[in-house]
């Protein structure tokens, strides 16, 4: 039901400790706590809306930007006024600055959106927190001294709790996400390569492996399938109705690509997929079938689900990937809009006949390769 979040990154360690990765949980909050977290969120907005403001004043008249640091003095005494103070921690607060700092660098913006808190068009909540601002007992988290019960799916007993935050859904739903460390388990990934495995991504098949014994995977029609029930649901003007479609569809989706994404893991030590550009072809006309088919999500889930299992992974340039004979070498593949339709094809230089999508996944294969005997050098010096 609740999934790994998409955030997966290697911490170093001693050599006489093992790997670690970090990952984020997501847990979902009991709805009694929804209307204390609201408010809470609420005042969120505040915090990051007077950051926008005085950001935006600071650098028209002093031509510089203000770092997460240097809002904390403008913040200081903001949740000891009374009445009229805020409810957040201060490491709340805290946080909110610096990640309005963060965000506007990563944007290159001198003021970002407002944060809404109604209409709308209002923005879901986000309360972020730092290490030890929380506490788990018994399926509980303490936060801004309230006790709130999860359905904890994960044992967060097991772990060390780290910074993370409460996000709500577009259904009113809140969730914590919350950071963990985890020791890699499995085979080193470096030496796994003989159970390697290519992907080539598609519109028709999700997927189409290097090794021709595994039959190709049939794209689902998550959204396609919904889509008649959604738009009597969207003509009849029922908003609940509509957000509780596309929290089906996505839920649909999420499931489909965890299990296809785990079972791989578990059977391969190197996978490699190809670098398809989902964004770009999202602002095409066949964006409703790139973004059903949830590229990105799956490539993600292979990222973390790797290094928590030490398999190999790499995204691979899979350019002419399709045009170029995977036994010879020989770019002779159809070519261009025109080719399209063309499956299988004969290769003028050595005769082999390969699938379309087959052929990508073995060249996609051979480039990971190459990169794999670029790296084990470095992990083995």
């Amino acid at each position: 039901m609740y999934s790994i979040g998409e955030s997966a990154v290697v911490v170093s360690r001693p050599m006489n400790q093992p790997r670690m990765v970090t990952r984020v949980l997501r847990v979902r909050i009991k709805d009694k706590h929804a209307v204390f977290l609201s408010n809470l969120a609420r005042e969120v907005n505040f915090v990051w809306n007077y950051c926008n403001e005085l950001s935006a004043k600071v650098t028209e008249r002093e031509r510089r930007f203000l770092s997460g640091f240097d809002f904390w003095p403008y913040l200081k005494g903001s949740t000891r006024l009374g009445e009229d103070g805020l409810s957040l921690p201060v490491q709340t607060v805290q946080e909110v600055a610096e990640q309005y700092a963060r965000s506007r660098t990563q944007h290159r913006k001198v003021r970002l959106a407002w944060r809404k808190s109604g209409g709308a068009r209002r923005s879901l909540g986000w309360l972020p927190f730092k290490v030890r601002t929380i506490r788990y007992r018994s399926g509980q988290i303490y936060y801004a001294g309230r006790w709130l019960s999860l359905w904890d799916s994960y044992g967060l007993e097991a772990y060390e709790l780290r910074a993370g935050s409460f996000s709500e859904d577009s259904r009113g739903r809140w969730y914590l996400n919350v950071t963990i460390e985890q020791p890699v388990t499995g085979k080193p990934s470096a030496g796994a390569t003989e159970s390697s495995l290519a992907i080539d991504l598609g519109l028709k098949d999700l997927a189409n492996f290097s090794d021709e014994a595994m039959p190709p995977i049939e794209a689902q029609h998550f959204y396609r399938d919904m889509e008649p029930k959604l738009a009597v649901a969207q003509r009849a003007n029922k908003k609940a109705r509509v957000k509780a479609i596309h929290a089906k569809i996505g839920n649909r989706r999420q499931d489909f690509l965890h299990q296809l994404s785990t079972a791989l893991v578990r059977k391969h030590g190197a996978i490699f997929v190809g670098n398809v550009n989902a964004a770009g072809l999202a602002k095409t006309k066949h964006a409703k079938s790139v973004l059903d088919a949830g590229w990105s999500t799956f490539r993600t889930m292979l990222l973390y689900k790797c290094d928590g299992a030490g398999v190999w992974f790499e995204e691979v340039d899979e350019a002419y990937s399709t045009q170029d004979c995977s036994t010879c070498g020989a770019r002779s593949g159809p070519k261009g809009l025109k080719d399209l339709g063309i499956r299988e094809w004969i290769c003028c230089a050595c005769g082999s006949v390969h699938h379309r999508d087959i052929n990508a996944a073995k060249n996609i294969l051979a480039r990971g390769h190459a990169r794999l005997a670029e790296g084990i050098p470095r992990l083995t010096a």
